[in-house]
């Protein structure tokens, strides 16, 4: 039955082979299942709920890449848009966690009918590649302060807004301690070193008493708290276009690049640069964005982590299907979830961040047509603690300038439209 859905000989691999993968990719974004209960908390969705729909809606985006596209890549919600979905939409707007949901389902929506129509390649192709390595290096310059600010490093200051906060204090030692983990074991290569950074402060932390322990094993908390709790109505407000647009451009680029990097990672590319059963793997991504906001969570995404899985070998959709199934036993963990504090979680978005600000590297800084915007765009996201208004600002300036530059056939028609656009927001909404 395994040969005949996944086509095991055909891609010269074993189910052992498949099932290792599944296990290696599982361990190095396994972290997801600690951390993104502990982002929507901050937006006051249940703990326990949202462990449960985190875990359902990565087996369920792995089960649509296994049997849709038959390719070894994890989905899970994503890094980035779940601290967008709490601390901007919900902590900085206003909004209910229910409407940033609904934002979240329609998002995914327009994103899988721009997946079955020919729309979604034309937009990646229209954006320059500055903004959109900006846009990936502002989100995680975002994370970095929001990893910064639960660990008690970066704190509130009314005189000069931030400042450093109580550096012996626990809370600060422990995460940098984590974050040191991290960063070696990840240099030495050591699989699974980020959730291993976890879980030893939470360890450390527990045994010197500033945590308590909840357990490791339990019955799974229930989902219905969050199952199906979306705000459409509330999401269908004019002022909530720019939020959708938000989780769906960066899901879009997110997935999109993700595909083509684990696509050429693991020789599924073709020497013409094509990637075969591209189809189905551009509706498994985008549906499980959809069905993650019904299940109760941020956007869900593919995940780069999943090259791990690749280098061990996996070739086919029985890596993603074993690591579905391994999401779904980790339904039994709540209790080790719970009993993890905010500054064990703090290195682990911290070094996220790390990888993320690396796209800093691919913009044509001899250009400072391209350069400025770029800047713009990443800057703006910490600064303004929001990623939408990053983009907005990124495409007013890359258009702006490029046209007072009298570089205007370098703007595309797409980013001119949204420049305008984004304008007319902020002079009729503001």
């Amino acid at each position: 039955m395994l040969e005949q859905l996944f086509k095991l000989k055909a891609n010269e691999t074993s189910v052992r082979t498949e099932l290792v993968a599944g296990l290696t990719t599982f361990l190095t974004m396994a972290y997801i299942i600690f951390v993104n209960p502990s982002i929507l908390a901050e937006a006051k969705m249940p703990f326990g709920a949202v462990f449960a729909a985190t875990c359902v809606a990565a087996a369920i985006g792995c089960f649509l890449m296994a049997f849709l596209a038959n390719y070894p890549i994890a989905l899970a919600p994503g890094m980035g848009l779940n601290a967008y979905f709490a601390f901007g939409v919900v902590g900085g707007m206003g909004h209910s966690w229910q409407v940033a949901l609904g934002c979240v389902f329609i998002s995914g929506i327009i994103f899988l009918i721009i997946s079955v129509l020919p729309i979604r390649e034309w937009i990646v192709n229209a954006i320059p590649k500055s903004l959109k390595m900006a846009i990936a290096a502002g989100i995680g310059l975002f994370l970095a302060l929001i990893a910064l600010k639960n660990a008690g490093i970066v704190v509130a200051h009314p005189a000069t807004l931030v400042t450093h906060g109580k550096m012996t204090s626990w809370p600060v030692v422990m995460a940098v301690l984590g974050f040191a983990v991290i960063v070696a074991l990840e240099y030495r290569r050591v699989m699974g070193g980020v959730i291993i950074g976890i879980l030893l402060v939470t360890v450390i932390s527990i045994l010197a008493g500033h945590q308590k322990f909840a357990g490791i094993f339990a019955v799974p908390p229930s989902i219905a708290p969050v199952f199906l709790q979306m705000d459409l109505a509330g999401a269908l407000q004019v002022g909530l276009v720019t939020v959708v647009f938000a989780f769906l451009f960066v899901d879009l680029f997110d997935n999109t690049g993700t595909l083509i990097a684990l696509a050429h990672r693991g020789g599924f590319m073709r020497p013409d640069g094509t990637v075969p059963r591209l189809r189905g793997a551009l509706i498994a991504d985008s549906s499980a964005a959809m069905i993650g906001a019904a299940v109760g969570t941020s956007t869900t995404t593919s995940y780069i982590e999943s090259a791990s899985g690749i280098n061990a070998g996996g070739r086919t959709g029985l890596t993603a299907a074993a690591v579905g199934v391994l999401f779904l036993l980790a339904l039994f963990l709540s209790p080790l979830a719970a009993s993890i504090p905010a500054y064990a979680t703090a290195p682990a978005l911290l070094y996220i961040a790390c990888l993320m600000a690396r796209g800093l590297t691919e913009i044509e800084w001899n250009d400072v047509t391209e350069a400025a915007p770029a800047v713009i765009t990443a800057i703006a996201m910490p600064f303004t603690f929001s990623i939408a208004d990053g983009i907005a600002f990124g495409f007013i300036s890359y258009a702006g300038i490029k046209v007072a530059a009298g570089r205007y056939r370098d703007v595309h028609p797409a980013v001119g439209i949204l420049a305008v656009l984004f304008v007319t927001k902020y002079m009729v909404i503001g």
